[in-house]
């Protein structure tokens, strides 16, 4: 099973880009792991959100194949604490055949078409994040599951 972040647009703070480039990497030593960045839109400008949610949305799908099991990070989703994460990824990678997929949506949220394609939903928090932090947090939060199961130091009870 590969593991893949699908998001929208480049994260622009050097200090997240960085944070997020470790914590990438470290998760690539225990799993297959990509970030898969669609471009921003332009002339948002002149969309409205639900025009720029569609347009986003007809990309996001585009990155969506036969047999991924695509899970939403939004903030309707099911709240899991970190060591209910790891449960939950080690259970993925014994029943996902083909990509785990995880969406970052861009500003305004999804589309409903993606919506339509989703598996499941996971909240990171019951509190609002900036789409650059969001990417950081997971990314983290997915690094962490991993030492969690493999009994590693990192998180402490």
């Amino acid at each position: 099973m590969k593991v893949a972040l699908i998001l929208v647009g480049k994260t622009v703070n050097r200090h997240f880009v960085d944070l997020i480039e470790d914590y990438v990497s470290r998760v690539k030593h225990y799993i297959g792991f990509d970030v898969i960045t669609i471009p921003e839109l332009k002339n948002t400008k002149n969309l409205s959100p639900d025009q720029q949610k569609q347009q986003e949305g007809e990309l996001i799908v585009k990155q969506i194949q036969a047999g991924d099991h695509v899970v939403l990070l939004d903030e309707h989703g099911k709240e899991l604490r970190s060591v209910e994460f790891s449960k939950y990824m080690e259970q993925k990678m014994l029943t996902v055949n083909k990509r785990l997929l995880f969406i970052i949506g861009g500003p305004y949220g999804f589309s409903s078409d993606v919506y339509a394609k989703a598996n499941e939903k996971i909240s990171l928090s019951k509190m609002t994040f900036s789409h650059q932090m969001v990417r950081l947090i997971f990314v983290e939060q997915l690094y962490r599951a991993m030492t969690i199961m493999k009994g590693e130091p990192y998180h402490h009870e």
